[in-house]
């Protein structure tokens, strides 16, 4: 085989591969971002109009979590909220809507504290979604809960429900930890 002929084959294995890989990239792609997002992805892409489009707006959840300046909380501060939540279970023998109220306002001074964006539900569930995915549901269901205890009137069980899930999402911001791609919080 002459030298031509084998810069020729070299060359046709390397275009070769290179459209191998843009032919996978999609799936490498779907594959990651659905084990980083689980369920959330399943949820995104029920919502979205295609795949294309679910996909790209959990690459640009990513983005923007990336940009964002988490932090761990100071044990002083875990003690705190733990005898904080300790009392949001105590006021619901009482007053269960109090304490549904009282649960979602630590849940948000929480990821406040951690760095998480607390203007709007739906920007914080994306937020979140990226490193909570797991625990988001319960956030949805507690969250949905709580947005009509006062209008269809939810029932206790329902508040209790909502507890419940909202310490799923508690739980997991407590002992959560922040990944490689977050800035770590300047002093």
């Amino acid at each position: 085989m002459s030298s031509g002929m084998l810069v020729v084959l070299v060359i046709a294995v390397v275009v070769a591969l290179a459209l191998l890989g843009l032919l996978m990239w999609p799936a490498v792609r779907r594959r990651r971002l659905r084990e980083k997002f689980g369920p959330e992805y399943d949820r995104t892409l029920q919502e979205a109009e295609d795949r294309k489009t679910a996909e790209r707006e959990l690459a640009q959840r990513e983005r923007r979590h990336a940009e964002l300046e988490l932090r761990e909380l100071p044990q002083e501060r875990k003690e705190q909220y733990l005898t904080e939540w300790a009392g949001v279970q105590e006021q619901f023998v009482d007053h269960p809507a109090e304490a549904v109220v009282a649960a979602d306002q630590l849940v948000t001074t929480i990821m406040s504290e951690r760095g998480y964006p607390t203007e709007g539900y739906d920007q914080q569930v994306a937020d979140l979604s990226v490193e909570h995915a797991n625990t988001l549901g319960h956030y949805r269901t507690a969250h949905e809960i709580a947005t009509r205890r006062d209008g269809d009137g939810a029932s206790t069980e329902e508040m209790r429900t909502a507890i419940v899930h909202y310490r799923e999402l508690f739980q997991d911001l407590m002992n959560g930890h922040t990944t490689q791609h977050t800035k770590e919080a300047k002093s």
